[in-house]
């Protein structure tokens, strides 16, 4: 009895804490005040003829529209989720040891989420709720970087499917060996950008290298750069003259038409010194446009960069949260442990990390990004 009599009373704490916490879940979504704005917004398509017909005033409209609809979605079922908890931690103080693993399963992911939708609410900036563009990059080391590159581009597409997100990749340079040398894709979803920055930096992986013979312990490094995806009705200029466009035969898997044309493209925007380029799309054509859209991404992100610099130099800000700085660890061997610098937060499953499971990362370091008391 007295380990049921310590589980209610655990769960009695848990519950007046989860109450607590989610009854602000209403702040984060202000669920009326979207329900209007929905509505409105859907008086103003019916009212107008031309808005099927008119692309570019539409698409923001609509935009405007889905995120609304996702958003109300995510309140129906946070509350659902919330009433099918709250009866189950009742059952289970109540004797019923059935719930009590089930309770203990739904607290803890509603946590979680209560967790995210508090850090979703610091995401203000202009570009925080679109899309994002990362670029990833193998470190010194040959194989051994390559192949650790490799496993963080599986680590954000699996992390992308845990939330539902899409991604679409833009290009990939193979290793001579193994892994890949680089990769640059796109990840869709709603703030996909504001919890993605959090990722821009050097990741350090240290194991028993499995290209290695003599089984000893190696040290790889990989840097990940993230943009944001920039909207239309942005005005990014791009003169034609600043760009230098090449083409080139696609490399690695694709079809005979990828593989025996130059459909690849390949543009230096020559006063910055940044090169984008694509090669998973048909036609020279389409690797063209997504080439553009990628060099507005990176050109609105230097800018915003160049802004960030200035306002820590003037502020006097720590150079060690600056891009490209060495932010996590993956440790594999002697033990296992993930820790990021930053925020000195250590996860003791690496596999579940590489696995997609990185939220927790995200999190900390957004939560205290904007506490002033961390800073």
């Amino acid at each position: 009895m007295r380990g049921n009599e310590c589980n209610s009373i655990r769960f009695k704490i848990r519950q007046s804490q989860f109450k607590a916490n989610s009854t602000r879940y209403g702040g984060f979504f202000d669920v009326a005040a979207k329900t209007k704005q929905l509505a409105d917004i859907e008086v103003e398509i019916e009212s107008r003829p031309d808005f099927w017909t008119n692309p570019e005033a539409s698409a923001p409209v609509l935009k405007k529209k889905r995120a609304l609809e996702q958003t109300l979605e995510r309140a129906k079922t946070l509350e659902q989720n919330r009433d099918d908890l709250l009866a189950a931690l009742e059952l289970a103080a109540e004797g019923e040891e059935d719930y009590l693993e089930e309770a203990d399963r739904l607290v803890t992911a509603l946590e979680g989420e209560l967790k995210s939708l508090e850090v979703e609410s610091l995401l203000g900036g202009e570009l925080d709720q679109n899309d994002a563009v990362l670029t990833l990059n193998a470190g010194a080391g040959g194989t051994e970087s390559c192949d650790w590159a490799s496993m963080l581009f599986r680590m954000y597409i699996r992390y992308a499917e845990r939330k539902g997100w899409k991604t679409e990749l833009y290009d990939v340079q193979d290793g001579d060996e193994a892994g890949i040398k680089s990769a640059t894709f796109e990840i869709k979803g709603m703030f996909a950008f504001g919890m993605m920055k959090a990722e821009s930096g050097v990741h350090r992986l240290v194991r028993i290298s499995p290209f290695d013979s003599n089984a000893r312990r190696h040290t790889s490094f990989a840097s990940i750069f993230v943009s944001p995806v920039v909207d239309d009705d942005i005005d990014i200029e791009i003169v034609e003259s600043d760009l230098r466009i090449d083409t080139y035969r696609a490399s690695g898997a694709g079809g005979q038409h990828i593989n025996k044309t130059d459909s690849a493209v390949r543009i230096t925007h020559i006063p910055t010194g940044i090169v984008v380029q694509c090669q998973t799309q048909r036609s020279q054509h389409q690797n063209r446009d997504q080439c553009y859209k990628l060099l507005k991404s990176r050109l609105y992100e230097k800018e915003l960069e160049e802004r960030r610099k200035s306002q820590e130099e003037a502020e006097g800000a720590k150079s060690d949260i600056g891009w490209g700085s060495q932010i996590r660890s993956y440790v594999l061997h002697p033990y296992k442990m993930v820790k990021d610098h930053r925020t000195n937060l250590e996860y003791h499953s690496p596999d579940d990390v590489l696995d997609g499971d990185i939220e927790r990362f995200i999190n900390e370091f957004l939560s205290k990004a904007f506490d002033p008391a961390s800073q």
